[in-house]
């Protein structure tokens, strides 16, 4: 902070004026601090005060404070009608200020007192007092120094005429450059209390103004409070007279007495405070990257100037807790640099984000193998030289020698987890023992709160990739639609849930698409999510209708649990007959966007009880739709707020779906910011839109063949002439080869039905073989003297992708083939 002027030197003159306030400087002075509860009486006395006044602290506390103080105006008097209290005095400002605690004091009132006190000759007292509100006790806050200090060297004999020009006052909402410090050295002269108490009455005074000195009618000066400690030069002198004393039997003077138990309070109260502000500074968030930047900026400037922060490679990497001592092997990140020198001066050096191991003759792998804080006065040349060795082509040694160093690990159960480098200028005093066990307490609180940012970023990688292990990776084209989706965790805590959704493709060009939410939240959630999932698609698969898959499901909850409940909807497209076919076990309605004119509409279906209360049946409805509509489906933790109406968020479902969208994905970014936004959602959600565009005739060709073998050449050809109708001749090959295969082992299976056959060409060329045989065909491995069981094996090797499944009727065999690029 800059001094501006002494005790004894008046920051301003008889004649200062014109700009002079403009450059006026920071004056310190000593202040005596008193605060006074809502009672009236006096619960802090500083040694200030005790200075001041002639009055020790234990004889001050508990009395009130207007037998102690010459407050005019802000203390009430016995009667409460005298205008001035115990003392006679007189106000420099102040007249008609409401008088009183309790909130009766709504303004910062200042003045000046004649007091008589022990010994000859009287002193004038500056006094500053500061209503005080909130939770507290305290309700005054007096700051008071002795005029007579600030008396200028060439002023009169007496000092009248330098005194009367002396008045106390308030800053308010004056631009102070220094303001920020003065606002940081506030704590240091209040009384022992929390970070928050102390934080609100530092607020209320800088609001209410800074205390200021007025020596002319354009001079003020802000005052800023001096901790009573004296220099170093005096404080070698006084050792050098209480050295003399003990020599020769006298006892103590009384200032060295007094700054015995100055100096020792004030540094162990500076440290605890000091330790009690990092503390309420770091660990605000659960960011391992925020907070390891807390850890370094909370001791940059105040405890050191140059802050290196360095972390094991399991703990960068978000790993589970590092096993065993570090060794000459470990590599350590340097994830921190924080320093006061000039910008960009380390960067070049030391970037942070560099790994490297470390010797085991340094300081650094002392520290990281014995736990302990390892402090290096100053280092030296051959030091600086062995430590910037490490560091190859570039030489740091400009950057460290000469430098005071004190390495803390940054420990957690027993467990190193880093440490900090810790350098102080030359010009600085060096670490010494008490900033030893200073830096050891504060790495041991900034090692928790790594650890426990460490443990909050190992867990949410594990919730995340268990999360997206269990979500499916959905394409975003099938047949005949487009499909988008979101997924958004209920609490940033806890990123495992029991929503989902799902496509699964079916025969003919169908898709199945599904959304479910498992009741409750966590790991169980997750788990029975993930078996509802991998059940219903292997269900799909066998292209089991709606309401039997259904069913189907119920079972196997009440299988897996009697406390397992779920929702779930289930719908398959048909792109070719253009129709929705639709199950609900007591999941929330689907949305419906008709294309036509951009109305929206909940769908009114069946809504069947939650998977796993059993005994309940399930219904399926069929539903028309035209190529273009839009359907969404979504989980209740989108609509359903607490302590609202779920219909309004129906509402505001329907009414976000109709809007207009560019893409699938800017559409559902306007579904979630028109429900997200309301506030109160805690549960997960899950959001399924699809597009429906459908399938025109043009683009599927169908044939029914009789149950002769010559029908497998007639297939071939048929197949060959529709792709050249389409300009798919360079398939003509390929198809025709594998439309022989099936359609011969078709034939030779069927019973009684036709043979069907279809082409569709869609975002691949797919082609469907039909029969009323129920039994599914298998790939084989044929012999060299098999006559059979090779079909499928040229199916599996031509084609992009091939399958089997169960119809009512019998079965269907598929495969696709890639379009050409056009």
């Amino acid at each position: 902070m800059d001094r501006g002027t002494e005790a004894g030197t008046p920051p301003g003159g008889p004649d200062a004026g014109g700009g002079a306030a403009e450059h006026a400087v920071t004056g310190r002075v000593p202040l005596a601090v008193v605060v006074v509860d809502r009672d009236g009486l006096v619960s802090h006395w500083s040694t200030g005060a005790r200075r001041l006044f002639g009055v020790s602290r234990d004889e001050a506390v508990g009395r009130p404070a207007v037998d102690l103080l010459p407050v005019c105006g802000a203390l009430p008097e016995e009667d409460d009608t005298t205008p001035y209290g115990a003392y006679g005095m007189y106000d420099g400002l102040g007249p008609g200020l409401e008088s009183s605690l309790d909130g009766r004091l709504s303004y910062p009132a200042a003045g000046r007192a004649r007091l008589t006190v022990t010994g000859p000759g009287r002193i004038d007292v500056l006094w500053w007092a500061y209503p005080l509100v909130g939770p507290g006790q305290e309700r005054l806050l007096v700051l008071a120094a002795d005029a007579g200090a600030l008396r200028h060297e060439d002023a009169e004999d007496d000092g009248e005429a330098a005194v009367e020009r002396i008045a106390p006052g308030f800053a308010l909402h004056t631009d102070f450059p220094g303001s920020p410090e003065l606002a940081r050295r506030l704590p240091d002269i209040l009384p022992s209390m929390s970070v928050a108490e102390s934080a609100r009455i530092v607020a209320q005074v800088l609001e209410l103004g800074y205390p200021v000195l007025e020596f002319s009618r354009n001079d003020r000066v802000p005052v800023t409070p001096d901790w009573g400690v004296p220099r170093r030069a005096e404080r070698k002198a006084r050792r050098e007279r209480a050295a003399r004393a003990a020599a020769s039997g006298e006892p103590l003077p009384q200032d060295v007495a007094d700054e015995g138990e100055d100096i020792e309070f004030v540094a162990v109260r500076e440290r605890l405070e000091f330790l009690n502000e990092v503390s309420g500074r770091i660990g605000t968030s659960l960011d391992l990257s925020r907070t390891i930047l807390e850890v370094s900026r909370a001791v940059v400037p105040r405890f050191t100037d140059v802050a290196g922060t360095y972390l094991r490679e399991q703990v960068v990497a978000g790993e589970g807790f590092p096993d065993g001592v570090p060794d000459t092997t470990t590599m350590w990140h340097r994830v921190a640099l924080e320093h006061t020198d000039e910008p960009g001066r380390w960067d070049d050096v030391v970037p942070v984000g560099e790994a490297m191991p470390f010797p085991a003759h340094t300081p650094f792998f002392q520290c990281m193998t014995s736990g302990d804080p390892v402090l290096v006065p100053r280092i030296s040349e051959q030091m600086g030289h062995m430590i910037a060795a490490q560091f190859e082509k570039r030489d740091i040694r400009p950057l460290i020698t000469h430098r005071s160093m004190l390495v803390v690990p940054l420990k957690a159960r027993n467990v190193v987890l880093g440490f900090m480098i810790l350098l102080r200028h030359p010009e600085r005093a060096e670490f010494n023992d008490m900033d030893r066990v200073t830096g050891a307490e504060l790495a041991a609180r900034a090692g928790l709160v790594l650890d426990n940012a460490r443990m909050y970023t190992y867990q949410e990688s594990v919730a995340e990739t268990l999360q997206d292990s269990m979500l499916p990776h959905i394409a975003r084209c099938m047949a005949g639609c487009d499909i988008a989706t979101r997924y958004l965790p209920g609490t940033l805590l806890g990123r495992v849930g029991g929503d989902w959704f799902d496509s699964v493709k079916l025969p003919g060009s169908r898709t199945a698409l599904v959304v479910g939410d498992v009741m409750g939240h966590g790991l169980n959630s997750a788990a029975m999510m993930g078996q509802l999932r991998t059940a219903v698609q292997t269900m799909a698969a066998l292209d089991l209708p709606p309401a039997q898959l259904l069913r189907n499901l119920d079972d196997l909850a009440q299988r897996l649990g009697e406390h397992y409940l779920a929702t779930c909807l289930y719908a398959v497209y048909d792109p070719i007959a253009g129709e929705l076919h639709l199950a609900n076990a007591g999941h929330i309605p689907p949305v419906l966007v008709r294309a036509e004119d951009g109305s929206s509409e909940l769908l009114d279906l069946p809504t069947g009880a939650p998977i796993g209360v059993g005994g309940v049946p399930f219904e399926a409805v069929r539903i028309r739709v035209a190529p273009g509509d839009r359907l969404v489906m979504c989980t209740d933790g989108l609509v359903e707020v607490r302590g609202e109406d779920i219909g309004v968020g129906l509402a505001t479902l329907c009414e976000s779906a109709a809007h207009p969208a560019a893409s699938m994905d800017d559409a559902c970014d306007t579904i979630i910011r028109a429900l997200n936004t309301r506030g109160g959602r805690k549960d997960d959600v899950a959001l399924l839109l699809a597009r429906l565009n459908g399938i025109g005739p043009e683009d599927v060709a169908e044939w029914r063949l009789a149950r002769d073998p010559a029908e497998a050449g007639r297939a071939r050809a048929a197949v060959r002439e529709q792709l050249h109708v389409w300009g798919l001749a360079s398939l003509s090959d390929h198809a025709e080869l594998l439309v022989g295969e099936l359609v011969a082992n078709a034939v030779r299976h069927a019973h009684s039905r036709q043979v069907g056959l279809r082409l569709v060409r869609g975002a691949t060329l797919l082609c469907e073989v039909d029969d009323d045989d129920h039994t599914l065909p298998t790939l084989l491995s044929a012999g060299a003297g098999d006559e059979s069981g090779r079909g499928l094996r040229v199916v599996s090797t031509l084609a992009r992708e091939w399958g089997t499944s169960r119809t009512s009727a019998g079965k269907t065999v598929w495969f696709e083939l890639t379009l050409p690029r056009r």
